[in-house]
């Protein structure tokens, strides 16, 4: 089945639905079904609201993006790790930067530090 058209409430296909539905309508798909040669006319309705506080996300990383990493200066086999995976020791800040995919592969996402802990 594939979805050929996807309308807001008040488009032309939408009136007699939205004057059914009225502020609950949210979307009026038109879905074809080239094995039984049908279209279905579907509705999203909005059941339910209550109140909802969001959690505060942390943007997502892309793969490329640096990251700073803190390794301590008795891990040693962790240090050569990065090093060897092309990560650059920035020691005023006492860091390792390295590009977010490295540092997943490696394990450290834990270790990644942001502004709020430097």
């Amino acid at each position: 089945m594939e979805t050929r058209l996807s309308l807001a409430p008040g488009q032309n296909g939408t009136k007699k639905l939205l004057a059914r539905y009225g502020d609950r309508l949210v979307r009026v798909r038109y879905r074809y079904d080239p094995k039984h040669g049908v279209r279905h006319k579907t509705v999203e309705l909005i059941v339910e609201t209550m109140p909802w506080n969001p959690k505060t996300r942390h943007p997502r990383r892309e793969p490329h993006d640096m990251v700073a990493v803190r390794i301590g200066y008795s891990e040693t086999v962790l240090r050569e790790r990065i090093k060897d995976a092309g990560g650059i020791w920035r020691a005023r800040q006492r860091l390792w930067e390295v590009d977010w995919k490295t540092a997943r592969d490696l394990g450290l996402q834990s270790r990644v530090v942001t502004d709020e802990t430097r």
